[in-house]
């Protein structure tokens, strides 16, 4: 590549409308999503705390398999971005119908699983619960294992089209689909009583909708994306490999981070009811909180694969510190709201005193440490996964999740009795150790060096 394509263009890849034609609709719908899971577990407050646990033990699980579903769609996002920024529209659309062909097979797969072993994953992650925990959480589990392909295709169509710089689109599903979940549950948990079953269901009509919808508009003739016919989703070994490269690292990442968290869950849910649901309820309130971060982070996939896909190194890295700056601002604003609204929201969820009383104490913690070690833990990597850095965010985020979140959180709560705070403990010290270490990577540049495509 020659010094004059390696150099600052004249005119930057992406102005500011076009930033904010990418990142706004992305905000929306964080918000919507997050919106969805805090309308689920309020609602189900109603039915009562194991209801609340239930879902919250369930979801640790359901979380884990959409992170690992979310980190494959990554890898075609990273795959199809570069090629978009090279301009290289038929390996641009061969990458888009495999990232379809690899979430099919994985989801289903998963899914059938799941179906034929949902007690034995459940007594196997949860152990010894009480009864009622048990039963709502085989209801809970058993409808969100149907829900898994739908989760994957509408995730594939997502990461395709914020690849071209269009978030617009699974925004509006996900406004569709926050509707469909809200409604669903009014009319099934209140209006048949069907409680957690209820809430279920509702969340997966809403799934499906997404999926399909996303689906349909990814096959617009004008979308450079498209997938032409099934026979273009035959499995292509180059292709599939190269979205394995980077999905692998990232899912094995996502997976064993999400696998630590079940070990705490577990852990937690040693504490009692109270504990859990108390957990439950900050886990939904601190989602709030972390949507600007999420956001950029969503943000940096599309806008540093199109600028380093382009070979403009320059632009990769000013940008990524833009959308970190903005991460930053932007959750020191939401935290600092969370910390003077807490006792507040967490009266909103209908919780024993002894619940709120530990639920106010994790939030005010994690409002003050957020604001400086968040964005730079789980934004600031995403950048270096757009390079083709990967392998680099996996080692780092596994090593940590395990050596600080798990191990000291075990410690915290079995030898010093620090009960759940000393659940959360664990987390913050991990946010620390990986705001270091990816602060150092991307200073150095190397994950710019990558051979992606």
């Amino acid at each position: 590549m020659t010094a004059a394509q390696t150099s600052a263009p004249e005119h930057p890849l992406f102005g500011r409308r076009n930033l904010v034609n990418l990142v706004l609709p992305m905000l929306l719908e964080q918000v919507l999503s997050v919106t969805m899971g805090m309308a689920d577990t309020l609602m189900v407050s109603g039915v009562g705390e194991a209801a609340v646990s239930s879902v919250s033990l369930v979801d640790s699980i359901n979380i884990l398999i959409i992170q690992i579903l979310a980190a494959l769609a990554t890898g075609g996002a990273v795959i199809g971005s570069q090629y978009l920024g090279r301009r290289d529209a038929e390996n641009a659309r061969r990458s888009a119908a495999q990232l379809y062909t690899v979430l099919a097979v994985s989801t289903v797969a998963v899914m059938v699983l799941s179906l034929a072993f949902c007690r034995p994953i459940l007594r196997g992650v949860f152990g010894q619960i009480d009864d009622d925990v048990m039963r709502y959480a085989q209801q809970y589990f058993i409808v969100s294992a149907i829900s898994y392909p739908f989760i994957g295709a509408y995730n594939a169509g997502a990461a395709l089209f914020r690849a071209q710089g269009n978030s617009r689109i699974s925004m509006l599903a996900s406004l569709v689909m926050n509707v469909i979940n809200i409604c669903g549950n009014a009319l099934l948990i209140y209006g048949f009583g069907m409680g957690v079953l209820g809430a279920a269901l509702a969340t997966l009509v809403g799934r499906i909708f997404a999926a399909v919808w996303v689906f349909r508009q990814q096959q617009q003739f004008e979308n450079p994306l498209r997938i032409g016919s099934l026979a273009e989703m035959r499995p292509e070994k180059e292709m599939i490999l190269r979205i394995l490269n980077i999905g692998i690292p990232s899912g094995l990442e996502n997976g064993m981070f999400q696998i630590g968290k079940l070990c705490v869950s577990s852990l937690t849910s040693t504490l009692g009811t109270s504990a859990i649901a108390a957990n439950a309820v900050a886990n939904s309130i601190t989602s709030l909180a972390t949507i600007p971060g999420n956001t950029m982070s969503l943000a940096m996939i599309p806008v540093v694969g199109r600028c380093l896909g382009a070979g403009e190194k320059k632009q990769a890295k000013r940008y990524a510190l833009l959308l970190l700056g903005v991460a930053v601002a932007g959750m020191a604003v939401t935290n600092i709201t969370l910390f003077l609204t807490a006792p507040l929201m967490c009266r909103l969820y209908n919780l024993s005193a002894v619940s709120t009383a530990m639920c106010e104490q994790v939030l005010h913690w994690f409002a003050v440490l957020s604001i400086f070690f968040w964005s730079t833990s789980f934004t600031l990597p995403n950048a270096l996964r757009a390079g083709g850095d990967a392998k680099f965010t996996m080692i780092v985020s596994i090593i940590s999740m395990w050596l600080f979140r798990v191990l000291l959180c075990y410690y915290f709560v079995g030898r010093l009795g620090f009960g759940l705070l000393g659940v959360w403990m664990g987390m913050f010290i991990d946010w620390i150790c990986r705001s270091l270490l990816f602060g150092i990577r991307f200073a150095r540049g190397r994950w710019m060096e990558h051979k992606v495509i």
